[in-house]
């Protein structure tokens, strides 16, 4: 049950109670950014007759009202099969069925259907000083121009070939390209090719069309209303083609879509999700009231009826329209249609079948140990580290509790309760590990916030998705923490915020995250990129998903439950198709069958933070919990995708081997488990654990893969298959016993709390009682003892700008470290920030020094580095020193974090407790020629101890005489002191032996010769189209003689030789690649030299130059006597580099050119004089930047 408080209750108060928990009204960190009066009015770009309440982000058309760079219309729209580019005369109209491909294909690399500007629908004389929204529905939105002259408004959707447009103040006016040509004109309809892409346009009965150029213009008859379609032909149609599905298209064109609404209902009998897709008509002519609707590939798959009305009342079409997620199936007078997906099941965590007992059972009680006193081992303190920090705790919760190690169990259950207890309160005064309602966006955001999600709320289902899971574990054993009255109804606030699935709840809009038609979720806040809104980590996204059933499961919570499982089943259908390419949708070009994120308009392989194949491919398997086991739908696609990494990669994954490999247990348990096995000391990526990886694959190597032939009644079950033997798997998590019955017959009885498996493996485990606590405060007035004044504690040191940590921020802001000249990646560590903190006291955590660190800069080629180290004792010595792997940053504007995840260096020494000691953090330049800027009020760093304090340690009762009663005379009234004995005389000393001859010493072995090792990590940081900057560290064994040189080679993927770098000789770890091709990818590796030889080469890493500008967009030429005038659209991409100009050049050949002018500057548009007339010229466009002139936009057309 979703929270009841108001928005404006919320407005007036700075704390608002949810049960026992909390949340602040309060401005207790950034808020959204975008276009200046959104800073105070999320609604200033909506008209009054919008919808009322929280205001729609994370949508494929959000630019429009989330303005972020363009402040009068919008980025590029990207409905399908259409695109739109709201602008200030009109609407423009894109119909791109060729995708744009960069990169290397097989390698990192992109596809986009990039924005080409067909057609532009207006009024008349209409500048809009700015597009408005007036009217959003479930996959529909409407802009809306007005100058106080002409108006117009738009409809606009997923799915809809045609667009509805109202009129006022002056003609209707459809500019096309020089290139227009008409092949349809009787009377109210006209149809037309521009741009490559077939319309129809339709005025009210009667209302003739006029042509005057690339111009079409209509008075509507003063009834102010057409209607635009694009048909789904191709070039080499004929014109009978084309005016036959007009003919089919023509009894709907006056069917104004005026709604859009999808209606799920969970069939729990038949584990389906039935869903129905609706559209809403006015009727401006005729009777007919369906429309014509495209469908996406995972609609179409599960498509299960149709309703319609008209003529052809719901037929399918016999042709399909291209879009970046294939081909769309198209209904003919429709009203409706329904899809019947089904729902595959999810479970707490997989049934111990082989670790819960013999040699696997031990190898996982070690494993477990290792995690016993930290289970949750936070790094970083925002939503999604916290978050991920209680995944991991989440699933050493499940597995100890099956092999019933309660007391593991329990310490995760306690550390996960008193992290949501604490952020599920907003103490007055309090701004960090809290929430805070935005009542102007009607959003709840946590704070510290990352990656975007309080500037842009970005990311909001990724983060709140692990609480979620989270609150659910808990829930399964202390119920009472979950009740609505104490802090459920914060759960119920986050799963809101993310995905509010309440129509009649406005303090959030309707499904923030989720893309109703499109079936995924879109990440971006803002969307405004000119490839539309994206999406990188499906798996994170159905994590959430996985989050509802759960939670709604533990609590009994139905509508919850049921609301999970149709994001979980949609997103599962989708994330099949346009992630994983189930039905091909992905250009062969690509040369991909997997994506790391996709577009509005496309998809890549690579991410926001990497160009390595294992996290490209990993980001959308991870986290690796029960709730994933749609992953393996498809055993074969696990395998091949895994096998197509290892290809990218150039041989096993370096990073991310347990979520890699978790993921190919999916697929082939058996060899995951074998890969597990030949490397047990692999390093765990952040949010798992070694116990987890070993508990998941193993059983998996035994329970086989995933059987989606079998469904149960019940959403947690699941059945798997190995060669032919079934194993039937289903887990209890509410408060009463359930009885589970599959699809074949079979029924399991499953107790509270268990998991059972019966068939080929028969278990049950898990239920054990919890002995969770919270610590409490140790002045709690309960506590029969006064501690007195505690020390001062801390939990993180901020950085101060004048030599010393700071347990709370400073009052300066920022820092400034001087550069690096030099390509050695060392550099002066004391020229940098260095600040300590003395007298610390406490017991090592036996986790790790977790920091997060904003750094800055504007130049190319910079990067910083972190050491931190501890005094144990204050003696003066370091009994510990880590230095960690530098970070390399852009020159972009914007703080970027460098966190402990970069890996560590080198490390010197063993931890132990702090008995006042001291820390030292040492901050510097190691690589660039500018200054960067650190930011000190959000900078942190944490030390590994526990009960950290800034003070003196407590004195030993055992050695202190002032307070034992037991050896001080002065306090102990039961004894009387013994006077004090004579001390005993000391032995005469022995007279010293005569020393031993020593033995003729032994002739010196011959030195053993050892070859360097490997150099350490490797760094590529291109500087512009032709040169990438290579920095590494030394190698941890120089072997027997010190290193004098370092070898480079470099190769495009794939090439069979490697190109070696010639320089001099120096033992300096840095180097410069110069006279490479631009946009292009390198692999790069290196050696050490000594008198010895050569050392082993590091592992190839990669790294792209600068591209020259992509090809500019959408050109509209309007034909003179002897001149063109020429306009287009800025490039999508500048590829790194500022465009510097524009190549304008004609022909009347194809084949010799002429370049107009020296070029025209940096303005997207000019006039092409000296030309003949009647003559027709092919004109191309290229964008210039310092990396040079980019690919061309060819075009024709004819003078007059």
């Amino acid at each position: 049950m979703l929270g009841g408080f108001t928005a404006t209750g919320a407005a007036h108060a700075e704390t608002l109670p949810v049960g026992t928990g909390s949340y602040t009204t309060n401005a207790v960190g950034p808020a959204p950014e975008g276009c200046a009066p959104l800073a105070t009015d999320a609604r200033a770009y909506v008209t009054d007759s919008a919808p009322a309440g929280a205001v729609p982000t994370n949508d494929w058309w959000s630019s429009l009202l989330f303005k972020k760079y363009n402040c009068v219309g919008s980025e590029p729209l990207h409905a399908h099969p259409l695109s739109y580019l709201p602008q200030a005369a009109g609407l423009g109209l894109s119909n791109t069925t060729t995708p744009t491909m960069s990169g290397t294909p097989g390698g990192i690399g992109e596809f986009h259907y990039v924005y080409a500007q067909d057609v532009l629908v207006g009024v008349a004389g209409l500048t809009a000083p700015v597009v408005e929204v007036a009217d959003w529905t479930d996959w529909t939105v409407t802009p809306s121009w007005s100058d106080g002259t002409r108006s117009m408004t738009a409809t606009i959707g997923h799915g809809l070939p045609f667009g509805w447009y109202d009129i006022t103040g002056g003609d209707a006016v459809i500019t096309a390209g020089a290139d227009l040509r008409v092949w349809l004109n009787d009377a109210e309809r006209i149809g037309f090719s521009s741009g490559g892409a077939d319309y129809v346009a339709f005025a009210p009965t009667g209302a003739a069309w006029t042509v005057a150029g690339s111009t079409l213009r209509n008075t509507l008859d003063g009834k102010g209303y057409l209607s635009v379609a694009a048909l789904p032909t191709t070039p080499a149609d004929s014109d009978a083609a084309r005016t036959a599905i007009a003919d089919d298209y023509t009894p709907y064109a006056y069917a104004k879509v005026t709604g859009t609404r999808a209606d799920f209902v969970y069939n729990e009998a038949e584990s389906m999700v039935e869903t129905t897709y609706t559209a809403e008509t006015e009727v401006l002519e005729g009777t007919n009231s369906g429309t014509v609707l495209s469908l996406y590939p995972h609609q179409s798959v599960y498509l299960d009826g149709v309703t319609g009305d008209g003529p052809s009342a719901g037929a399918t079409l016999d042709r399909t329209y291209v879009s970046p997620r294939g081909a769309m199936t198209t209904l003919v007078g429709a009203t409706s249609f329904t899809t019947s997906t089904p729902f595959t099941g999810v479970l707490p965590e997989l049934p111990a079948v082989a670790t819960g007992e013999g040699d696997a059972n031990a190898r996982l009680d070690a494993l477990l140990d290792q995690v016993a006193v930290d289970p949750m081992s936070i790094d970083n303190d925002d939503t999604y580290w916290t978050g991920k920090a209680l995944g991991r705790a989440a699933r050493i919760v499940e597995i100890a509790d099956q092999l019933d190690r309660t007391a593991v169990r329990d310490t995760a259950l306690a550390q996960m309760k008193a992290t949501l207890t604490d952020w599920f309160t907003a103490s007055p005064g309090e701004t960090g590990q809290l929430f805070a309602y935005n009542a102007n966006w009607g959003t709840l955001v946590g704070f510290p916030g990352s990656y975007g999600s309080d500037r842009e709320l970005n990311d909001h289902h990724f983060h709140y998705g692990y609480f979620v899971v989270a609150a659910a574990t808990l829930a399964r054993f202390e119920p009472e923490w979950a009740a609505g009255s104490a802090y459920g109804g914060m759960v119920d606030e986050l799963i809101a915020d993310a995905n509010n699935f309440d129509r009649n709840d406005t303090r959030y809009p309707y499904l923030r995250d989720f893309d109703i038609y499109a079936g995924h979720d879109w990440a971006s806040g803002h969307g405004a990129f000119g490839a539309g809104n994206n999406q990188e980590s499906s798996s994170e996204g159905q994590n959430f998903a996985n989050g509802l059933i759960q939670w709604g499961t533990a609590t009994g919570d139905t509508a919850t439950r049921d609301a999970g499982i149709y994001l979980y089943a949609t997103q599962t259908a989708a994330i099949q198709q346009y992630w994983f390419d189930e039905s091909g949708a992905m250009p062969d070009a690509f040369g991909h069958s997997t994506a790391g994120m996709i577009w509005g308009d496309g998809g890549t392989y690579s991410t926001w933070f990497s160009a390595q194949a294992e996290m490209v491919q990993g980001i959308n398997t991870l986290p690796i919990t029960g709730g994933h086991l749609y992953l393996g739908l498809r055993p074969t696609d696990v395998v091949e995708n895994y096998n197509e990494m290892v290809a990218v990669n150039g041989g096993n994954p370096d990073v991310w081997q347990d979520i890699l490999w978790s993921y190919l247990a999916l697929g082939d348990g058996t060899a995951a488990l074998a890969k597990l096995d030949n490397d047990r000391e692999y390093p765990e990526e952040e949010g798992e654990s070694r116990a987890h990886t070993y508990h998941w694959v193993a059983n998996l190597a035994t329970l086989g893969t995933l059987d989606s032939s079998i469904h149960a009644d019940d959403p947690m079950a699941a059945v798997f298959s190995k060669n032919g033997a079934r194993t039937y798997v289903a887990s209890n998590i509410t408060q009463a016993p359930i009885s589970v019955a599959f699809s074949d017959g079979t029924v399991l009885d499953v107790p509270v709390g268990q998991t059972v498996t019966s068939g080929a493996q028969v278990w049950s485990g898990g239920g054990a009682p919890s002995g969770a606590v919270v610590p409490t405060d140790p002045t709690d007035p309960t506590d029969p003892t006064d501690p007195g004044t505690p020390a001062a504690t801390t939990t993180a040191f901020y950085l101060g700008a004048t030599g010393s940590l700071l347990a709370e921020p400073g009052t300066a802001t920022t820092a400034t470290l001087a550069p690096r000249s030099g390509m050695d990646a060392v550099g002066d560590a004391s020229a940098g920030l260095v600040l300590t903190a003395e007298n610390l006291n406490g017991t090592f955590a036996g986790s790790r020094t977790a920091f997060d660190i904003g750094v800055d800069t504007l130049g190319v080629g910079n990067a910083t580095r972190i050491r931190v180290s501890y005094d144990l004792t204050g003696d003066g010595t370091y009994d510990r020193m880590e230095t960690y792997n530098y970070f390399p940053t852009d020159p972009v504007p914007g703080y970027e974090r460098y966190t402990a995840d970069r890996g560590i260096a080198e490390v010197v020494g063993d931890l132990g407790a702090l008995a006042d000691g001291s820390m030292k953090v040492e901050l510097w330049s190691v690589l660039g020629n500018a200054e960067s800027t650190i930011d000190l009020a959000t900078s942190v760093v944490k030390a590994p101890f526990a009960g950290l304090t800034l003070g003196a340690p407590e004195p030993d009762p055992g050695t202190d005489p002032g307070t034992d009663p037991g050896t001080d005379p002065g306090t102990d009234p039961g004894t009387d002191p013994e006077p004090a004995a004579e001390p005993a005389p000391e032995p005469a000393p022995e007279p010293a032996p005569e020393p031993a001859p020593e033995p003729a010493p032994e002739p010196a072995p011959e030195p053993e010769v050892v070859v360097p090792g490997s150099p350490g990590e490797v760094m590529l940081a291109p500087v512009d189209g032709t040169t990438i900057n290579v920095v590494w560290d030394a190698p941890l064994e120089t072997g027997s003689n010190p290193i004098t040189d370092y070898r480079l080679e470099y190769r495009v993927p794939g090439a069979p030789e490697w190109t070696q770098v010639y320089d001099a000789v120096t033992a300096t770890t840095g180097a410069q690649i110069r006279m490479l091709v631009p946009g292009t990818e390198y692999h790069v590796r290196v050696q050490a030299a000594s008198a010895a030889g050569l050392g082993e080469f590091s592992r190839p890493v990669g790294a792209s130059t600068f591209p020259p500008p992509a090809v500019p967009r959408g050109a509209v030429i309007t034909a003179n006597r002897k001149s063109l005038l020429v306009s287009w659209t800025a490039p999508i991409s500048d590829g790194g580099f500022a465009i510097t100009d524009y190549l304008i050049e004609t022909s009347v050949d194809g084949v010799n050119w002429s370049t107009f002018g020296e070029g025209v500057g940096t303005e997207t548009g000019t006039k092409v004089t000296g030309l003949f007339r009647k003559t027709q010229y092919t004109v191309r466009i290229a964008a210039v930047s310092d990396v040079g002139t980019g690919a061309w936009l060819t075009t024709t057309a004819t003078t007059k």
